[in-house]
């Protein structure tokens, strides 16, 4: 009689090879089992509530708001026109002779004002009572005609 073909590292090999067909059967048996794919439409709604969350109930319609296209602003709101006092009185909280420009407080709305050196009358310094008119600049109120206060 002759010798078997079949040697031991072939035996292996064939088992290792039904062991993978087996598990990968098992696998997809596994994945068909536990499919999401069959729900239904009530199941895979998401809703959003009244305060913007996600949620799988449907949102109160007692608690709707009604909201007017007019009144959605896009963009940044254009600053009123202030009407210019004609004249006010401040101090120069910080004036940066170098960069010419600076900042006068307004005694009244203890607002922060922008004063650059072309608006000046006479040359000023920190600390210095002042008095000046405003002109609306780019970026709010700018600080003209600035001279330092009679006291």
């Amino acid at each position: 009689m002759g010798r078997s073909t079949e040697t031991f590292s072939k035996k292996e090999k064939e088992k290792k090879r039904l062991k993978k067909q087996q598990d990968k059967k098992e696998k997809s048996e596994d994945r068909k089992a536990n499919s999401d794919k069959g729900k239904s439409l009530d199941e895979m709604m998401a809703y959003i509530d009244e305060n913007g969350n996600i949620t799988s109930t449907p949102p109160d319609p007692t608690k709707r708001k009604v909201i007017l296209s007019e009144n959605i602003q896009i963009g940044v709101p254009k600053q009123e026109n202030i009407v210019p006092d004609i004249i006010r009185n401040g101090t120069v909280t910080f004036f940066n002779e170098a960069k010419g420009y600076g900042f006068i407080k307004d005694l009244q709305t203890q607002e922060s004002i922008f004063v650059h050196i072309n608006g000046l009358t006479e040359a000023i310094s920190e600390n210095d009572k002042v008095t000046f008119e405003t002109e609306q600049g780019q970026k709010g109120l700018n600080a003209i005609k600035v001279k330092k206060a009679v006291s």
